[in-house]
């Protein structure tokens, strides 16, 4: 039987506005113990903030959390998948992109969950070792 990805995709997930700062986007993720948050604009998914953002490319570089805005550092192409796919379309993605984290949206587009490798980990050990690997090269 085929797993499709709205099966194991967390559905609860969090949200920032592309003008909040970076400030706010660590506070949400420090509270939420989480390291993304993918950045809605009128109800549109327009990037995604890691925590590996804010650390890089804002206080690595000496920039100020509290006035540099989550659109400034966030990935603006986020690799999305549909939640009527079947996980190894989504683990593929995932390699492809050498990304961990896949936004999940439904065929109007609007997001409708996240899919991490800890979600397909719980499907699949054999697809999460492999995203896991080519992930890990990149870094």
């Amino acid at each position: 039987m085929k797993i499709k990805i709205k099966d194991i995709m967390s559905t609860n997930v969090e949200y920032i506005a592309p003008t909040a700062s970076t400030k706010e986007a660590a506070h949400m993720m420090h509270e939420l113990h989480i390291g993304v948050l993918p950045v809605i604009d009128d109800n549109k998914l327009v990037g995604m903030i890691t925590d590996r953002d804010i650390c890089c490319k804002v206080i690595a570089t000496g920039r100020g959390a509290g006035w540099t805005k989550v659109e400034e550092v966030m990935t603006k192409n986020v690799t999305t998948c549909f939640d009527d796919q079947d996980v190894t379309v989504a683990s593929n993605l995932m390699i492809s992109n050498h990304v961990r984290r896949l936004a999940v949206v439904d065929h109007s587009e609007t997001m409708v969950g996240l899919l991490s490798v800890d979600d397909l980990a719980r499907s699949s050990h054999d697809l999460a070792c492999c995203v896991l690997e080519a992930s890990t090269q990149q870094h």
